[in-house]
C-alpha cells in the first residue's frame, strides 16, 4: 500500500493553519469582550445614574418624579436618549464644522478611556498599568480641548467663553487633584489603582485613606465636583449669562454625547473616590471581614467577583448622593469666586497636604 506523503501534508499544513486561524479568533473575541462588557456596564450605570438624580431631586424639592416612562420611571432616561438620536442635528452655517464635530466625540472617548485603570473587583481590571493614577489625570485633561473646540467651532461668542470659561475650570482645579493623588501615591508607594486598593486592605476599615488623608479628601472631593461642572461649580453653563455655554449651538446625538460625558465624568469621580479613600471592592466593618463572614478566603472565584463588583458600585452609588444633593442645596459661585478658591485656598492646602505626606513618610523609614 503507498500512501501520498504529498497529500498528508497538505492536510496537516492546513489543519494547522485552521487552528491558527481559530486561535487568531478566539484571541480577538478574549480582547473585545472584556471591553464591549465595560462599555455596556458603563452605560447601565448612567442610566443608573440620571434616574436617580431625578428621584432624588425631586425628593429634595417635594414633587412627583418620573413615573410613567416604565416603573417607577427607570425608562425615563432610555427614552431621552432616543428621543435626541432622532432629533434634528442642525450645524451652524458660518462655524468650523469639523471642531465643531469633533468636539462631542472628545470630551466622551477622554472620559470613557479613564475606565480602562478602575479596579472594579479582586483582579476585575482592564488594564492594571503601573502609572494608573496619572494616566486618568492626563487622558481627563483632554476632555476641556473637546469643550474648547465645540465652543470655537460653533461661531457663538456665548458658546466661545463657555469653552474658555471650561478650561481655565479644569486647570485651576486639576492641579490640586493631582497633588491629592500624589499624595496618596506616596502613602501607598504605588501609582497602581490596584496596589493602592490592596494597601488600604492590610487593615481594614481603619485602613482607608478617608482617615489618613482627611485633608485631601475633601480638596479631592471639591475639585472633583469642579471638573465634573456640577454646581456650584457650573459655571461653563450658566444659563442665566450663557444660554448654555459651549452647548448652545448643539442639538441631536451631539447634545446627547455632551450630556453623556458629564455623567461619565461624574460617574468616573465617584469610583476614583471610592478606589482612593474609600478601600475600593475592600470593606470590613471593624471586627468583621466581609469575605469571612461569607466563608471565603480571598475576594477571587465567581463569588468572591460578585460581592467585589457590589460592594464598589454601592460605594461609588452612596457617594454620588453629595453632588445630586448639592445640585439644590448650594448656590452658584461667582467666576472670579471659583478661580480664587481654586488657586488661593485649595492649591495651598493640597501642596502642604503633600509635604506632611512627605515628610511622614520619610520620618517612618
Amino acid at each position: 500500500m503507498i500512501i501520498d506523503t504529498t497529500e498528508v501534508e497538505v492536510q496537516v499544513i492546513n489543519s494547522f493553519s485552521r487552528w491558527e486561524s481559530l486561535k487568531e479568533v478566539y484571541g480577538l473575541i478574549g480582547i473585545f469582550v472584556p471591553i464591549f462588557t465595560l462599555l455596556l456596564g458603563i452605560t447601565i450605570g448612567v442610566l443608573v445614574i440620571v434616574w436617580l438624580e431625578r428621584e432624588i431631586s425631586a425628593a429634595i424639592q417635594q414633587r412627583i418624579g418620573p413615573e410613567y416612562a416604565g416603573p417607577l420611571g427607570i425608562l425615563q432616561a432610555l427614552a431621552d436618549g432616543t428621543k435626541l438620536l432622532f432629533k434634528e442635528d442642525p450645524v451652524p452655517s458660518r462655524g468650523d464644522i469639523r471642531l465643531f464635530s469633533m468636539g462631542p466625540s472628545i470630551a466622551v472617548i477622554s472620559v470613557l478611556l479613564s475606565y480602562l485603570v478602575i479596579p472594579f473587583g479582586y483582579r476585575l481590571i482592564l488594564a492594571d498599568l503601573s502609572i494608573g493614577v496619572f494616566l486618568w489625570i492626563s487622558i481627563s485633561s483632554i476632555a476641556p480641548i473637546g469643550l474648547l473646540m465645540s465652543g470655537y467651532g460653533s461661531n457663538n461668542k456665548y458658546s466661545f467663553l463657555g469653552g474658555l470659561r471650561a478650561a481655565a475650570q479644569s486647570i485651576s482645579y486639576e492641579i490640586p487633584l493631582t497633588l491629592c493623588v500624589l499624595s496618596i501615591s506616596l502613602l501607598s508607594n504605588s501609582l497602581s489603582t490596584v496596589d493602592i486598593v490592596e494597601a488600604q486592605s492590610k487593615y481594614g476599615f481603619w485602613g482607608w485613606n478617608l482617615w489618613r488623608q482627611p485633608i485631601g479628601f475633601v480638596v479631592f472631593l471639591i475639585s472633583s465636583l469642579a471638573e465634573c461642572e456640577r454646581l456650584p461649580f457650573d459655571l461653563p453653563e450658566a444659563e442665566e449669562e450663557l444660554v448654555a455655554g459651549y452647548q448652545t449651538e448643539y442639538s441631536g446625538i451631539k447634545y446627547a454625547l455632551f450630556y453623556l460625558a458629564s455623567y461619565l465624568n461624574l460617574l468616573v469621580s465617584s469610583l476614583f473616590i471610592t478606589v482612593l479613600y474609600l478601600g475600593g471592592w475592600n470593606f470590613s466593618i471593624p471586627y468583621i471581614s466581609i469575605p469571612e463572614l461569607f466563608g471565603i478566603n480571598q475576594m477571587d472565584g465567581v463569588f468572591g467577583t460578585t460581592i467585589g463588583i457590589f460592594i464598589t458600585l454601592a460605594k461609588a452609588y452612596l457617594f454620588l448622593f453629595i453632588p445630586i444633593a448639592a445640585r439644590w442645596t448650594l448656590p452658584r459661585m461667582r467666576m472670579d469666586q471659583l478661580l480664587n478658591l481654586g488657586w488661593k485656598f485649595l492649591l495651598p492646602i493640597s501642596l502642604g497636604n503633600l509635604l506632611l505626606t512627605t515628610s511622614s513618610q520619610l520620618v517612618s523609614l
